[in-house]
């Protein structure tokens, strides 16, 4: 992919804004849910969707893959699922007697790893390189994976029948997890209305080029924090780390994934600067899924998402200068 011809932070925004009204016409009464799948995108990190089947969790993938111009593959996680259907394997060839490496599903733009807790935790490690790396290494041969790079996974809510839970290292990979719900009484005659006449992604249209989107990822990353505004950030993890209620806070990467949200954030809004509003909108998303609660907090019914709260209600917001006011 050629990484010249860069745009501003107003093309990206502009972009961005085009994005999110094509998949909101497909995806109903869910739009905050959208915006936040498009902030990981654009910061450059994945999404962990939870929630019961048939919520449009799949169909939410399809359509940023459209709208995005992303090379596709899904992945439907079950208990027979190898490591190497997602990262690949080698093989003897006969004709040139040589070792030849046969891709997995890994290798796209938009990897959707479907009911990604019905599978064994072998075949889940096997994404922990690649959502790290965006490389996966097989027979010690590295191979990188294609650019821009984006797993969404969803996963049935803890108990359902023949899941497991996620591990702590592999739930830190994910830069957001997000609930999708069950649509309001409006919104679910809307999505029967929307089907009477077809599928909804068939009318859907590509908004950006794969390089348009690393182009619109870069101007992301250069969107201005203050120093004030990551100490902020710093001092909301550090607050989870010290909780009596939380036994594991959040670690650096939360801290790097929370700024990067809020730089995607502000650039969505159509600012070149963070201001705290920013991280307070996606704080929630990026750190509940990072947090291992203490026993007494599970007794009392105390959830990580009013743990945050309560976190973001006594950690002081920072003052900034005049200049960088929004």
């Amino acid at each position: 992919m050629e990484r010249n011809n860069a745009i501003s932070a107003e093309e990206a925004s502009a972009c961005a804004q085009e994005v999110l009204q094509q998949v909101q016409s497909v995806i109903v009464g869910k739009n905050m849910i959208i915006l936040k799948v498009l902030l990981a995108v654009l910061a450059g990190g994945h999404v962990l969707l939870e929630d019961m089947p048939g919520v449009g969790k799949t169909t939410l993938a399809l359509a940023f893959a459209k709208v995005l111009d992303l090379d596709y593959r899904r992945v439907q996680f079950t208990p027979d699922v190898l490591p190497s259907d997602v990262t690949g394997f080698t093989v003897y060839n006969k004709e040139t007697a040589q070792m030849e490496f046969k891709k997995g599903a890994a290798f796209c733009n938009l990897l959707l790893a479907d009911e990604i807790n019905r599978t064994s935790p072998k075949t889940q490690s096997a994404l922990l390189e690649l959502m790290e790396e965006n490389a996966v290494t097989v027979d010690g041969v590295t191979h990188p994976l294609p650019v821009p790079y984006i797993v969404l996974a969803t996963q049935n809510p803890t108990g359902s029948v023949g899941t497991q839970m996620l591990p702590e290292s592999q739930l830190d990979r994910f830069m957001l997890r997000l609930h999708m719900g069950y649509p309001d009484l409006d919104s679910e005659v809307q999505i029967m209305q929307a089907r009477a006449d077809g599928d909804p992604l068939d009318r859907l249209e590509r908004v950006v080029t794969k390089e348009t989107l690393f182009h619109m990822q870069a101007a992301a990353s250069q969107i201005y924090v203050d120093e004030s505004v990551m100490r902020y950030i710093a001092e909301l993890s550090a607050a989870t780390r010290s909780h009596e209620m939380i036994r594991l806070g959040v670690s650096p990467r939360g801290s790097l994934a929370l700024c990067a949200c809020a730089r995607a954030t502000a650039l969505v809004r159509g600012r070149d600067y963070v201001v705290p509003d920013d991280i307070r909108v996606i704080v929630r998303e990026c750190f509940a899924h990072r947090l291992i609660l203490a026993p007494r907090a599970r007794i009392e019914n105390v959830t990580a998402d009013a743990l945050i709260e309560e976190i973001m209600q006594n950690v002081p917001q920072p003052k900034l200068q005049r200049k960088h006011e929004s």
